[in-house]
């Protein structure tokens, strides 16, 4: 099961430091994801981690700005969100899977998803 919390009300070019709480087995054989859905739009990927935390992927659109982070001797994954913009309001959810890394961007690739949490950036 993964818990996701940190998510708030700020401002245009304010901070947030999302974090999942992993209570999987085996956690660093877990590659990692977080997602995010905006109302009335699908889920988009937002940023991957590999299972050690060698390799990261970040959309288009949050490249630059967020960063991926995982502690596996503590089974916390992390997404360090700067300069904040209004369309990056939405619900963040983090996910879990045994991801083919080739697949990372890929919903279906994740098994384990948290319950989200609203991130909501006013301009």
């Amino acid at each position: 099961q993964l818990q996701a919390s940190g998510g708030g009300l700020v401002q245009t070019g304010d901070s947030l430091r999302l974090s999942c709480a992993a209570s999987v087995r085996t956690f660093p054989n877990y590659g990692m994801g977080w997602f995010r859905q905006a109302p009335g739009k699908e889920r988009e990927f937002v940023a991957a981690s590999s299972r050690n935390g060698g390799s990261t992927d970040y959309a288009d659109s949050v490249k630059g700005r967020f960063t991926v982070s995982r502690d596996n001797a503590r089974n916390m994954f992390y997404l360090q969100m700067n300069s904040l913009k209004p369309e990056d309001t939405a619900v963040y959810h983090c996910a879990a899977g045994q991801v083919i890394w080739g697949q990372r961007r890929n919903t279906n690739a994740y098994v384990n998803w948290g319950q989200g949490t609203q991130v909501t950036v006013s301009s």
